[in-house]
């Protein structure tokens, strides 16, 4: 096949071609290596210097725009120049709502099937609240030949909602095991200049007030006042929340480049996933449980939307919001680890998503543009 990827440039906190991550990256990657010819369109949402046509490891050619200031509609030459080196037979569009409707609008004019790539509950976002925008996104699902969506909850809400009519699969998160895996507690402590000899808990993702961080704080303040030798470790994007909590025991290690964060992971005793009960957290992959569980690292998460499915074990599981329920499930994985080696079992890589991915385009390529 040959296919079109339409998608933003900045995501997660990351850049696309620069960092070279995430799923954006990485199943477009996977296609191209099952032997798939894959160009991609790159839009950036913030003035950014546009860079040359490239080409990746495994053979993808990636293209970037400025699509300011009128969203991705905007980067009609560099569409114009992507069709005509591709000729693509399907377009698969991920990021948000407003790529999910101009790839259905492209995809109606060339007359070749859309496959909208859900990697969030998009009507989240901000810009779904612009005028329209939320009913459009959703007529754009209903058009669409197929959908992929990163969750079992997402799809659930998918289903009962938007009344799509394609071809629905579900392509989580994968975990690069080429980083993601069991390392050395001690190594991992010294390369971070983490103290050797003490029981640390913490996590690496978002600190922010909307990811329920305030759990882990609060929760690590009601054991240590028991535990002196406990301390907690953190890094990524945050927020205001951290500056609230001032105890000599909490160490900031900034934001960390992605590939060290499987050092920060395997050098904790136990891995926390918070979140909230939200719109974002109940449709969200759990990326960064899937990461401690193919790191082999004892977890406690928030149980909501897909670690449910992920963790059958109750004492890996705590209510959002119920900070003294985290302390105790923290104090129980402290004591006696349970590493979860099914849930671990059940992490899949990038390849066999892009696989799952390739099979989900394959079906629609039939199907007739509505």
């Amino acid at each position: 096949m040959n296919i079109l990827v339409l998608c933003k440039r900045q995501y997660t906190a990351r850049d696309l071609l620069s960092d070279q991550y995430g799923r954006l990256y990485e199943i477009p990657e996977g296609m191209a290596r099952l032997g798939h010819r894959v160009h991609g369109l790159a839009s950036s949402y913030r003035p950014r210097k546009r860079l040359p046509p490239h080409v990746s490891k495994a053979g993808v050619t990636w293209r970037s725009a400025n699509a300011v200031p009128w969203g991705p509609f905007h980067a009609s030459r560099s569409l114009a120049d992507a069709i005509a080196d591709c000729q693509p037979d399907v377009i698969w569009a991920s990021s948000d709502a407003l790529h999910a409707i101009w790839a259905v609008e492209i995809g109606r004019a060339l007359q070749i099937p859309v496959v909208i790539d859900l990697y969030d509950n998009y009507e989240h976002f901000g810009l779904a609240r612009l005028p329209g925008i939320s009913r459009r996104y959703r007529v754009a699902c209903q058009a669409a030949a197929g959908l992929t969506i990163v969750s079992h909850s997402l799809a659930r809400h998918v289903q009962q909602n938007y009344s799509a009519a394609g071809h629905c699969g579900v392509v989580g998160n994968g975990v690069n095991r080429a980083m993601f895996h069991p390392r050395d507690r001690n190594n991992c402590r010294r390369a971070l200049g983490l103290p050797e000899n003490a029981a640390i808990i913490g996590c690496a993702g978002a600190i922010q007030a909307d990811r329920g961080i305030e759990d882990l704080f609060d929760a690590f303040e009601i054991l240590a006042r028991a535990d002196p030798t406990l301390h907690l470790a953190f890094a990524g994007p945050r927020d205001g929340t951290p500056s609230r909590y001032q105890h000599p025991r909490i160490i900031d290690l900034g934001i960390l480049d992605w590939r060290q964060v499987p050092l920060l992971i395997n050098a904790l005793d136990v891995a926390v996933v918070c979140n909230r009960d939200s719109s974002f957290g109940r449709y969200c992959f759990p990326l960064k449980l899937a990461e401690s569980l193919a790191c082999g690292v004892p977890v406690v998460a928030a149980a909501v939307g897909d670690v449910n499915d992920l963790l059958s074990d109750p004492s890996q599981r705590y209510q959002p919001g119920n900070a003294n329920e985290l302390a105790l499930k923290l104090r129980q994985q402290l004591s006696e680890p349970i590493l979860g080696e099914a849930a671990a079992n059940a992490v899949r890589d990038w390849h066999a998503l892009a696989g799952d991915t390739v099979d989900l385009l394959a079906m629609c390529l039939s199907r007739p543009f509505n």
